[in-house]
């Protein structure tokens, strides 16, 4: 913590207190006015909501960004490097047409009935390294292809594998929203990624297939007559086999998995411990598979080495934007947490009769109906709840996290952009949208924070 926030702290108590209580009200209010009623970018409205917290937390307007740059600068080197391996991987992976194979092999075969859960199934696989936006552009034509071949509605196919992807979006590093509560909150990451996969399966189940029967009664759609986002890939370019590409797409998973596991069975003090310990951190077990993902990806799919070096490069464009907001919310959350205000709600949130699980979660929520933004409504939860999570068994803090996942997932609506690509996608109007996609994200949010609370009980 900075001089200046320490001594702003350390002076007259109670007045403090107020006056942290109303910094953190008009910070966030400021934040979310610029996104939602501005329309400025995140970035820039997270560095001047970030701002004008500091100020009217007491701090000299000469170290208003003191606290706002070295948040910015620990999450982009804590969290920035994972964002920008798991974009190595999703391009080699989409590119390569190992998604398309893992797509295809899951509906081979399948019958009508069970292409809700097939599709809600290859999306949860295939959701796990990709980003939320490039999971739903990859696996759109999918949908309407299957829609269409089947003469079933969209709403029918389309639901679960949304529910697929939103789910492990929220919920299951290395996505950026559980990476940056995750490293808020001190959490475990093998263990949270475990307990995150627990809840994204039965999560899936509800919120997709389950759901999509009522909705596609609801809101009737007629099948797709045209297929659109094809993919520019050579639809007869040679793809790697299933197997290749589900390796790709578990083996970070594996080593994170496998790392916690060799802790809790006190298995890390041994020569495999160790090594299981080096290969499971999480900059590691990334960096492996990246390269592992140069290898079967592109070596051996014919690539020349020029070639891959320039899908690399090509992979970072895409997540510029996104290093750019995390590391502001990183900035914003840094100083939350150093003028105090983290400490004051998070006392006003443990002397209620509430559950921390609960609180995180409702934080959150509010958050996100508020500014749209999924990684918004994390950083800002995270760093509001980071001192509940003080004390908690690690279990506790990991479910802490996949609570505040679950809240940044609730209700999205006209502020937020998935909204809006999920309406054109689907040719339907704001209120099917509203019945559809939204009501599919707030089941979701609901469903998993039982889970999670569920959960609570028993770990």
């Amino acid at each position: 913590m900075s001089t200046a926030l320490l001594l702003a702290a350390d002076a007259a108590p109670v007045a403090s207190t107020t006056r942290l209580v109303i910094a953190a009200v008009v910070g966030i209010a400021v934040l979310v006015a610029l996104i939602v009623w501005l329309k400025l970018h995140p970035f820039l409205s997270l560095m001047i909501g970030a701002a004008v917290l500091a100020v009217v937390a007491g701090l000299p307007y000469t170290d208003a960004f003191s606290s706002f740059t070295t948040g910015l600068g620990e999450t982009v080197a804590g969290v920035g490097i994972l964002i920008a391996l798991g974009a190595i991987i999703g391009k080699m992976l989409i590119d390569s047409g190992g998604a398309d194979q893992i797509v295809d092999t899951v509906l081979a075969k399948t019958p009508a009935k069970r292409l809700p859960w097939a599709l809600a199934f290859a999306a949860f696989i295939i959701g796990i390294p990709l980003f939320f936006e490039v999971g739903v552009v990859l696996l759109i034509p999918v949908v309407m292809l299957v829609a269409r071949r089947s003469k079933l509605s969209m709403i029918a196919v389309g639901i679960p594998a949304l529910a697929g992807l939103s789910a492990l979006h929220g919920l299951v590093p290395p996505h950026p929203g559980p990476l940056i509560a995750i490293d808020a909150l001190k959490a475990d990451l093998g263990l949270t990624l475990g307990l995150g996969l627990l809840v994204a399966i039965p999560t899936v189940a509800v919120a997709g297939p389950l759901l999509a029967k009522p909705l596609t009664r609801w809101v009737p759609l007629d099948p797709p007559t045209e297929i659109l986002g094809a993919s520019e890939r050579d639809d007869e370019a040679k793809r790697p086999s299933f197997a290749v590409a589900l390796t790709v797409v578990l083996l970070p998973v594996v080593l994170m998995l496998a790392k916690t596991l060799a802790e809790t069975i006190g298995f890390e003090d041994t020569a495999v411990g160790g090594v299981l310990d080096f290969v499971g951190t999480p900059l590691e077990a990334l960096l492996i598979t990246a390269l592992v993902s140069l290898i079967l990806f592109g070596t051996l799919q014919g690539r020349s080495r020029g070639q891959i070096s320039k899908l690399v490069d090509s992979s970072f464009a895409p997540i510029a934007s996104i290093l750019l907001i995390v590391g502001a919310g990183g900035g914003f959350k840094q100083t939350l947490v150093d003028s105090g205000v983290g400490d004051v709600i998070a006392n006003g949130l443990a002397d209620a009769p509430i559950s921390p699980l609960l609180a995180a979660w409702l934080v959150a929520v509010l958050i996100r109906v508020a500014t749209g933004s999924a990684t918004v409504a994390t950083v800002t939860a995270a760093g509001i709840v980071a001192p509940l999570a003080e004390g908690l068994p690690a279990s506790h803090v990991a479910l802490m996290v996949l609570a505040i996942g679950a809240g940044s997932v609730f209700l999205s609506h006209v502020n937020d952009a998935g909204f809006w690509l999920v309406k054109e996608y689907f040719k339907m109007t704001v209120g099917q949208t509203f019945k559809t996609w939204s009501l599919m994200e707030c089941v979701l949010s609901v469903t998993a924070l039982a889970v999670i609370m569920l959960l609570g009980l028993v770990v």
